[in-house]
């Protein structure tokens, strides 16, 4: 029995009742915090606590969309996996523990749903079972497990208040020298989630998972999980050195990502790359104080950026499991359903006008022109926008455009419905998700009032970047390899500024290496030295002692006999 349909159905259904929940509570501006008493014993209770709000669940019902969808492609995705089963079971573990930290205002609970995740996740990244996949998976459980011992610091910290349900006491007890702290750590635990320099490294490393995973997990649920405490925790961010600290970080992983992703040639890798772009820019938008913007692209985002996980995985399984951009080209051609809603997500991702990606993307770019930011924060944001741009168009000018490169003989074509399905199902929430949404959000709309340049810097950012990702690719106009006449820069570029080096190899050679020496020098040597070699040589000469001792010999039998002989006589002598 195949639990695809069955999971695809019931997702599908609550994830839609959920939204027409959220939908009443958003416009009504409710509220529901339910209390369930799992234990009471003598005068201790234990209570399980879930906050019901209209971002909880919007955010639900978004997830559990993404996630059915996502299931119901890994029906053909996966049909020759004889584990299947097993697969849906670790994505529906996958989606209850995203909801347990969705639902929480308890931090104890959230560490419940916060470690699910890592733990789920370190099971779906080492599916495949091979060197690669393991390596990746345990660079992102241990990146992980940073953030998790941050989150038990903080549950260790709030027992100043004594009660774990922050929702209470945040906003009245921001100021304090222990919420600052505890905000400092969920801070920390939020930035290995969402893969944060120093932490970004896990990010593309986790492509080694199956493409539906990779939909799942890496767009829209476990790297948005951080973005989402976050804004639960929006108040300890502004006025303080934290949020300006998370700008600065967020802007230069935004850079960083865009800047690496020109420079990629794994499809997948571009894509997780682009993600990790805008989780920057979700992050620096909420460390400027705009939490709302920021669940708004963290929402519109998880569509488009599903949509291209899962084109992309149909351009995979069509390759025959290739990966690598140069080795395709003219798949418009071969693959005209697949590449459209491609193409769709891609310039959703741009920010193309009446797009998902337009609404949320082009409020935070003009909120960003209206704001009081230093310029280098500025040109981050802009900049970063027109990279975004800038590795699409290359992508398309690698994957659509041109001649097919592919080795392969093998027949492409548009795969079958169970995929098609999915993808133009997403399609349609890429295009109509971000107008719908923004109606709903901002019910009564922000009159934005900004000099004609800084309108239009925007655009001429996004068009600017596009021309030079597609002009600089395009073969026929410059044939030699542009990346070898910036040989060191491209190598700093293209291995994110050396974090998966420093993060894998920087962490652990050093301790290795220390640890070697100290075996060598301690355990093999000094103490092996006055320790165990010592007291076997001192032994072996008693025992050669004793062995004289015991030869049977007349001289030491008269000598000994003599020595005896006197030791009596002087105990007889000191008796009397």
């Amino acid at each position: 029995m195949n639990y695809c349909k069955i999971s695809f159905y019931f997702l599908l259904s609550i994830s839609i009742s959920l939204f027409l929940i959220s939908l009443k509570f958003l416009l009504k501006d409710l509220v529901y915090f339910i209390e369930w008493e799992v234990l009471s014993l003598q005068s201790m209770s234990i209570v399980m606590t879930f906050l019901f709000d209209w971002m909880s669940l919007m955010f639900m019902s978004f997830v559990l969309l993404i996630s059915s969808l996502v299931i119901f492609y890994s029906n053909q995705y996966m049909e020759e996996d004889y584990n299947i089963n097993r697969f849906i079971l670790l994505v529906l573990m996958f989606v209850m523990s995203m909801m347990m930290l969705i639902i929480s205002p308890n931090l104890i609970s959230i560490l419940l749903g916060w470690d699910g995740l890592g733990l789920v996740s370190y099971c779906l990244v080492i599916y495949f079972q091979n060197v690669k996949s393991y390596n990746a998976g345990m660079l992102t459980a241990l990146s992980n497990r940073i953030g998790d011992v941050a989150l038990l610091l903080a549950i260790a910290w709030m027992l100043n208040y004594g009660s774990w349900n922050y929702v209470f006491y945040l906003e009245m007890m921001s100021k304090n020298t222990e919420m600052m702290i505890i905000g400092g750590l969920v801070m920390l635990a939020a930035m290995t989630k969402s893969a944060q320099i120093p932490f970004s490294s896990w990010l593309p490393a986790a492509m080694a998972a199956p493409t539906p995973v990779s939909a799942l997990v890496h767009s829209s649920t476990l790297v948005t999980a951080g973005v989402y405490l976050l804004i639960r925790f929006n108040v300890l961010l502004t006025d303080w050195w934290m949020g300006q600290f998370m700008l600065l970080i967020s802007g230069l992983t935004m850079f960083m990502a865009g800047l690496g992703a020109n420079f990629e040639f794994d499809l997948k890798k571009i894509i997780a790359l682009s993600t990790l772009s805008q989780l920057g820019l979700m992050m620096s938008i909420l460390s400027m104080g705009f939490y709302k913007l920021a669940f708004f692209h963290l929402l519109t985002h998880a569509l488009f950026k599903a949509l291209l996980f899962m084109c992309a995985g149909s351009i995979i399984h069509n390759m025959k499991n290739s990966q690598d951009i140069r080795m395709m080209g003219s798949l418009s051609m071969s693959m005209p359903l697949t590449c459209s809603c491609f193409n769709v997500a891609n310039l959703a991702l741009c920010g193309m006008p009446f797009l998902a990606g337009f609404y949320s993307k082009d409020l935070i770019l003009e909120m960003v022109s209206l704001s009081y930011v230093n310029i280098f924060s500025f040109f981050l944001f802009f900049f970063s926008t027109g990279l975004t741009v800038c590795y699409s168009f290359r992508l398309v000018y690698y994957s659509m455009t041109g001649d097919f490169n592919s080795s392969v003989l093998h027949p492409l074509n548009d795969t079958g419905w169970t995929m098609l399905f999915s993808i133009f199902f997403l399609m349609i929430m890429a295009v109509i998700g971000g107008s719908m949404l923004s109606w709903l959000m901002f019910l009564n709309p922000s009159m934005i009032c900004l000099p004609f340049n800084m309108k239009m810097l925007t655009l001429f950012v996004c068009i600017l970047g596009g021309l030079i990702g597609y002009l600089l690719s395009n073969v026929k106009l410059f044939f030699t390899n542009k990346a070898l006449y910036l040989y060191n820069f491209t190598f700093f570029a293209g291995s994110m500024w050396f974090m998966p080096v420093v993060s894998t190899i920087g962490v652990i050679n050093y301790p290795l290496k220390l640890g070697l020496y100290s075996y060598k020098s301690f355990d093999q040597g000094w103490s092996e030295f006055f320790g165990g070699q010592m007291i076997y040589n001192q032994l072996k000469n008693y025992s050669l002692y004793l062995q004289e001792f015991q030869m049977n010999s007349l001289k030491i039998y008269l000598l000994s006999y003599m020595l005896w002989f006197i030791v009596l006589l002087m105990l007889v002598v000191l008796v009397n």
